[in-house]
C-alpha cells in the first residue's frame, strides 16, 4: 500500500477582541495591546498607526468618546494578512478618507490609512459602526 501524502496543515486564523473605556488615554493601551499581539510583524508600524487613528476617530466623532462610552478593538491575523478594527457606539456622519488642506490641523487619519493599508472600509450607522483596516505582506507568525 502506498502512503498518502496529506497537504501541510495551515495554521488557524487568529482573532483577539478587547473593549476599552472611552477615554483619550486608552489610545496608548490600544497600541500596547496590538503591539504585543503582533510582535515581529514587518508592517507593525503601519498597523499601530491605523489602530491609533481609528481609536482617535471613535473618541472624537462618536458616542464612544462621551462619558461612559466604550469602544472595541479587534485584531485578526491569517497568514500574511492582518486586520485591525474599531467598533464604536455611533455618531453623526460617516467615515471618509478626505484630502485635508495643507494647513489643516486634522482630517488626515483615514487618508493616511487608505495609503498604507491594502484596504479599509466600514459598516454600521449612527447607533454603532466598525471601521477596519487590512494589511497584507510577507509574514507568518
Amino acid at each position: 500500500m502506498t502512503p498518502t501524502l496529506l497537504p501541510a496543515a495551515q495554521p488557524a486564523p487568529l482573532r483577539w477582541r478587547r473593549s476599552f473605556p472611552g477615554g483619550p488615554e486608552q489610545a496608548r493601551d490600544v497600541r500596547r495591546f496590538v503591539g504585543c499581539l503582533l510582535a515581529g510583524c514587518p508592517f507593525l508600524d503601519d498597523v499601530l498607526l491605523a489602530a491609533d487613528e481609528l481609536v482617535v476617530n471613535a473618541l472624537r466623532h462618536t458616542k464612544s468618546g462621551q462619558d461612559g462610552g466604550i469602544f472595541v478593538v479587534e485584531v485578526a491575523q491569517d497568514g500574511g494578512m492582518v486586520a485591525v478594527s474599531v467598533a464604536d457606539q455611533g455618531g453623526p456622519g460617516e467615515p471618509a478618507a478626505l484630502d485635508a488642506g495643507d494647513l489643516a490641523e486634522s482630517g488626515r487619519g483615514l487618508r493616511t490609512i487608505s495609503l498604507t493599508a491594502a484596504s479599509w472600509g466600514w459598516h454600521g450607522n449612527g447607533e454603532g459602526r466598525t471601521v477596519t483596516a487590512v494589511f497584507a505582506g510577507h509574514w507568518a507568525a
